[in-house]
């Protein structure tokens, strides 16, 4: 079993509903302190944020629905490191995926990548509920190929689901642990994250992160 302290260390303590106040997310970063996190994930216009000094700043790009053009998840992004977040997670086209077109995945990667180049780390939301296993590995070696550092499973707002272990084990096997994977979207309890954690998981993008944290021990 994983200990407290360590899964604390893989959350990215989530804030991404559209209603969302100036006053929520700020409880939000206490609350993540509070916790022992390593990062607190927010909407675009929620930065610059305050208080985080000890805290990684992530945000989203093209979120939740991936459908824009690459360029203006580009400028999303550029606009979101000028703001502070030192993280992004962006949403890929999903209609490029389920129809194959990879190459048009990874040049749109490629151009978030370029605007928000390292140390800045990407995050690449495949939305694996939506493809099937062959297209999940393939969006995967697309972000790779691109440049990203993670790939991650969901926004959370697609109908077709969240993250499940099998999404998790086939994308870590496909990055082979150069890259990180976050399991995002409906991870609850403290069973679920360490589910997702054993299937290969490097990163939890949680909500109600003091909850499955309850679920563990030091």
């Amino acid at each position: 079993m994983t200990t407290r302290s360590e899964v604390a260390r893989m959350i990215d303590h989530t804030l991404l509903k559209p209603e969302a106040t100036a006053d929520q997310v700020a409880a939000l970063v206490t609350e993540a302190r509070e916790l022992g996190v390593l990062a607190v994930c927010v909407s675009p216009n929620q930065l610059p944020l305050t208080g985080t000094e000890d805290l990684v700043v992530a945000t989203v790009c093209g979120f939740p629905s991936g459908a824009h053009q690459a360029e203006v998840k580009a400028a999303e992004a550029a606009r979101a490191v000028a703001d502070g977040a030192t993280e992004v997670d962006m949403v890929i086209n999903l209609a490029l995926a389920t129809t194959g077109r990879f190459d048009a995945v990874q040049a749109e990667v490629a151009a978030v990548r370029g605007a928000a180049p390292a140390p800045t780390v990407l995050k690449v939301i495949i939305e694996s509920a939506a493809l099937d296993d062959e297209q999940i590995v393939a969006a995967c070696r697309a972000a790779e190929a691109a440049g990203a550092d993670f790939v991650k499973t969901s926004t959370g707002f697609h109908p077709s689901g969240g993250a499940s272990a099998h999404a998790v084990e086939l994308m870590a096997r496909t990055v082979g642990g150069r890259l990180g994977v976050k399991a995002s979207g409906g991870v609850r309890t403290a069973e679920a994250a360490q589910q997702m954690i054993d299937a290969g998981a490097t990163r939890l993008g949680l909500s109600g992160s003091a909850t499955v944290l309850d679920g563990f021990s030091d």
